[in-house]
């Protein structure tokens, strides 16, 4: 993994957002509240990743606190975004930018999304059928 730093600023607590690469696969990552915004593809593609939650390394209780924010813009397009529950998760919600399609997941909401409970995959499968 490495870090690479660029302008691009965190769309809660508009510190600057780092790049970080995880198994080829690159996000940006908050500098402050550890937020990580991830593009189009990149949230299933880091999903299936073994060990891609060490990218969420923000305190899961300052997530919880700027996860109540709303209004706030891609960090990417600047477009307003959308706050959205996961389907299949409803505990989670993220903000998504409706023009680029990137996601942003605040401290320990990815770590979250990636861990899977039993409750969450019976949940999945009785609303398939």
């Amino acid at each position: 993994m490495y870090i690479k730093k660029e302008k691009v600023f965190c769309p809660k607590c508009k510190a600057i957002m780092e790049k970080i690469n995880y198994m080829n696969v690159e996000i940006d990552r908050c500098t402050k509240c550890k937020g990580i915004w991830l593009d189009v593809f990149e949230k299933s593609e880091l999903k299936a990743k073994k060990g891609s939650k060490e990218v969420d390394s923000g305190d899961k209780e300052t997530g919880k606190k700027y996860d109540k924010m709303r209004n706030v813009n891609c960090p990417k397009c600047l477009t307003p975004m959308i706050s959205k529950s996961d389907r299949d998760q409803k505990q989670i919600t993220y903000e998504t930018c409706p023009s680029c399609k990137g996601v942003f997941y605040d401290a320990g909401e990815f770590t979250d999304f990636k861990e899977e409970t039993i409750l969450d995959f019976i949940k999945k499968k009785i609303v398939k059928k």
